[in-house]
């Protein structure tokens, strides 16, 4: 093909105004429902093969959509979608529509598929470009749209059918839109292998930190001080002054029965939830406004309440790799208990209290509570399991401050290099979406050897 530019639309051509506002003169304002058909019935299907690809919602990710599970078709119910090679797929629940899960149905075991009944697909007419229709679905103006369309109850919320079909958009001849689709082909592509350098960069950063933390929480400072064999397969060598016990003889660890209930003539409370630990990329828990408020009782409020030092562990996961995460409670929480999702930690023995953020947060402590999580669809860690967790550490206060100190610095250092990267792959992302809405609409002409199509 011709190399492919874009440039904007010279002033003597102009463009023309309708109810969709400024469009170039030669486009046409078209719907959706005279370009395309939705949701085609299996019945095309004269005999079904004996395997084809199967697509639960998960699967349906933005510009992708991956195919590697496959099912026989004559299992499948009809609550769930039909598609064939090549269609395009939408979400059509919140947040998967906002989030532009868009795709063309590519690589399909014998050319066809099955998805979530969340999923409308859209087959476009042979004479227009699917790829220019791809991008369209992918436009900032197309999801605004759907979005201030949507219908339902909380979550549940969907794109109405008729949104779809009555969908009104400006469409270029069809010589612009294989140009225009050829464009941002090359276009997005080289703005996805920077987001996916960058991605890799921060990858590296992350594995760094984590690296550090590892050989620093086992090690210690002093690279020349004796050393010792830990008995930890998984820890080995130790600074031969470092302590090592178990769990259960540095504190006790409890369970709670706070649901998130409010009941009458119960004292309002604020309840730090399993979403407040996993995900808490500082491992830090302070009194701040955002907990969930539940009530409680006198005896649930003395005996749940959150004290300075105490950890937090989420004692279930859906995979053994994200097991036993945990957060230190830096401050006595006013009023503030914790939820029967997950377990209070509290020491009897004096340890430093950043100190506690990494003693919990390495890998030999992670492939331990992944090694003894038990269950089938849950992964849960039993009150046993925790208590006979082996630690290794400094017995010294002083000790543990330092250590703690240096990872606080270096860490932050890396965290640092880390958001910078991100505000970088966010710009990438935001310039990736506005180069498709102004393409798409005209607002930038693209051009095919040099002469405008």
């Amino acid at each position: 093909m011709s190399a492919v530019k874009a440039e904007r639309y010279a002033a003597n051509e102009g463009y023309g105004e309708d109810f969709l506002g400024l469009v170039p003169k030669p486009w046409l304002v078209s719907r959706l429902k005279d370009k395309a058909t939705f949701n085609p019935s299996k019945s095309e299907i004269k005999e079904l093969p004996k395997e084809c690809t199967f697509a639960p919602m998960e699967k349906l990710k933005t510009d992708s959509l991956l195919t590697d599970v496959t099912v026989i078709p004559s299992n499948i119910s009809g609550s769930y979608t039909y598609f064939r090679e090549n269609d395009l797929l939408i979400a059509k629940v919140t947040p998967c529509f906002e989030n532009r899960n868009v795709a063309i149905a590519k690589n399909l075991t014998n050319g066809i598929g099955f998805g979530s009944s969340e999923i409308n697909v859209v087959r476009v007419s042979k004479k227009a470009n699917q790829r220019w229709f791809f991008y369209l679905f992918l436009s900032s103006g197309f999801i605004e749209a759907g979005a201030s369309k949507m219908a339902g109850a909380g979550g549940l919320k969907r794109i109405p059918s008729i949104f779809l079909e009555t969908f009104a958009f400006a469409l270029p001849p069809l010589s612009e839109q294989t140009a225009i689709a050829a464009y941002l082909d090359t276009k997005t592509a080289q703005i996805d292998r920077q987001i996916d350098l960058l991605s890799q960069k921060a990858t590296q950063y992350g594995k760094l930190k984590q690296s550090l933390i590892n050989e620093t929480v086992t090690r210690g400072l002093d690279k020349a001080v004796p050393m010792k064999d830990s008995g930890v397969i998984c820890i080995g060598l130790i600074p031969r002054h470092w302590k090592k016990l178990r769990l259960k003889d540095l504190g006790t660890i409890e369970t709670s029965s706070i649901d998130k209930k409010t009941i009458e003539n119960e004292k309002l409370v604020k309840l730090v939830n399993y979403s407040d630990i996993y995900g808490n990329l500082k491992k830090e828990i302070f009194n701040q406004v955002g907990y969930m408020i539940v009530s409680a009782n006198a005896k649930q409020i003395k005996d749940k309440n959150l004290n300075q030092g105490d950890v937090l562990f989420t004692p279930s996961s859906e995979t053994y790799e994200d097991i036993g995460v945990s957060s230190v409670v830096m401050e006595n929480l006013i009023d503030t208990l914790y939820s029967y999702h997950i377990l209070r930690l509290r020491f009897h023995k004096k340890i430093e209290l950043n100190f506690k953020k990494y003693l919990f947060n390495n890998n030999y402590v992670q492939t331990y509570f992944s090694q003894s999580a038990k269950g089938t669809t849950r992964k849960i860690l039993g009150l046993t399991q925790f208590n006979n967790l082996e630690l290794v550490f400094p017995p010294a206060y002083k000790e543990q401050k330092e250590i703690a100190a240096y990872l606080d610095h270096k860490t932050t250092q890396i965290d640092r290099i880390i958001n910078v990267i991100g505000s970088q792959i966010d710009k990438l992302k935001d310039l990736r979406k506005a180069l498709i809405n102004d393409v798409v609409t005209g607002k930038i002409k693209v051009v095919s050897g040099g002469i405008a199509v």
